[in-house]
């Protein structure tokens, strides 16, 4: 999609995380932009609250796909940068029933936290298989388990287990002052209207700062071409490259010529799972 967007001259949005899509800055990536964070936002955000909570060695185990392996190199990345030393590092397929020889492992090199790097349900499985095999340590997830099914999936074997997220994750438990509470708490009740309480995810949440952007970046784009034209596809990128402080549901957006996605640590929360819903770390 990113050659089509660069062929045709128009802006895409992606709703994807992968900073590769952005990456590096150059005429393939020069129409594309992306709302959902940067993994290493998140990950720096995990090996922070380690780190500030007393681990010292952390075990790995992600998926055997490109998201776990964006995430493995993160974590080294992040894990390095606040001086802790990874263990073990194991793999497992999203499909994959069981991971007892890879939990054994974890275990066998004695972490004091294991990170697990997959997202929806299949998260879970290493999760109940730690617990199951009477881990004590701390147990964190990333950001592609904030979802309900998760929670459902995971059960009781969650709790105490700590991810980053979207704030819109837990919009109601922020200060009233948070720039980011407005969008989140108009885009939450407008989606569990319609899906239900509690449906909520992150995810959903991507789209709507989609929309968001362009709310902000057409009404520029229209002082310098019309709908349908080349010359306003070219001033609708150039006023979303230039937008300043746009308060969305999952962060606030500046985005620049050096940096399509344009989020900091306002685009980023530590939630702990207690009995089944999310919980923001103070």
């Amino acid at each position: 999609m990113r050659d089509v967007a660069v062929e045709a001259e128009t802006p895409m949005i992606s709703m994807a995380a992968s900073a590769a899509i952005i990456l590096p800055t150059d005429p393939r990536t020069r129409w594309v932009f992306k709302t959902p964070q940067n993994d290493s936002l998140m990950s720096d955000a995990i090996a922070v609250h380690m780190r500030a909570n007393g681990v010292r060695t952390m075990g790995f185990i992600g998926f055997a796909d490109a998201y776990g392996d964006s995430w493995l190199a993160e974590t080294k990345r992040s894990a390095q940068t606040a001086g802790l030393k990874i263990v073990a590092e194991e793999k497992y397929n999203r499909s994959d029933p069981s991971v007892t020889g890879q939990v054994l492992k974890l275990l066998a090199a004695q972490p004091d936290a294991v990170l697990i790097a997959g997202s929806g349900t299949p998260a879970a499985t290493p999760h109940k298989e730690l617990v199951n095999r009477g881990y004590k340590g701390r147990i964190y997830q990333t950001h592609g388990v904030a979802n309900a099914d998760f929670l459902r999936v995971v059960g009781a074997d969650g709790n105490g287990a700590v991810l980053p997220a979207g704030p819109l994750l837990v919009y109601e438990q922020l200060p009233d002052g948070n720039p980011v509470k407005k969008s989140a708490a108009e885009y939450v009740k407008a989606y569990e209207a319609k899906y239900g309480a509690g449906s909520r995810t992150t995810f959903g949440g991507h789209a709507w700062d989609a929309y968001v952007l362009l709310q902000h970046a057409i009404p520029d784009a229209l002082k310098k071409g019309q709908p349908g034209t080349k010359q306003f596809r070219a001033a609708l990128r150039d006023s979303l490259e230039s937008g300043k402080d746009v308060a969305a549901s999952n962060g606030v957006f500046s985005i620049n010529a050096a940096d399509h996605n344009g989020m900091d640590n306002r685009a980023r929360i530590m939630v702990r799972i207690e009995n089944g819903k999310w919980v923001m770390v103070k």
